[in-house]
């Protein structure tokens, strides 16, 4: 894809960012920020340099909690796929005919 300039308002002020991204992408991803630069910067007051680093690390927090989360998921799911094919073997473990060594010479004892 072709790199082209794109605005972004967040926090107010417009950003002129060159990128290959979508525009879709982008403006989701700008309104996030800016969603969460209003939830640290009290109402009224300016964005600063601060606010920006104070969302952005707040981002981060949320990003670190989400891969903890999917890493504990994805934990449980294995442990839970292992326990399954645990039980799958069993059964069919169970089902099957124990074999000897007379069974293994053409069937003589």
């Amino acid at each position: 894809m072709a790199r082209r300039t794109v605005q972004l308002r967040v926090g107010g002020q417009t950003y002129r960012v060159v990128t290959s991204a979508s525009d879709e992408e982008l403006q989701r991803l700008a309104a996030v920020v800016d969603q969460k630069l209003a939830a640290v910067v009290p109402a009224g007051r300016a964005v600063t340099p601060q606010a920006m680093l104070l969302a952005a690390m707040a981002l981060a927090h949320d990003l670190e909690q989400e891969r903890s989360r999917a890493a504990a998921i994805a934990g449980r799911a294995r442990d839970a796929f292992g326990r399954i094919l645990q039980r799958v073997d069993a059964a069919l473990g169970a089902g099957a005919p124990a074999t000897s060594a007379g069974d293994a010479n053409n069937g003589s004892p």
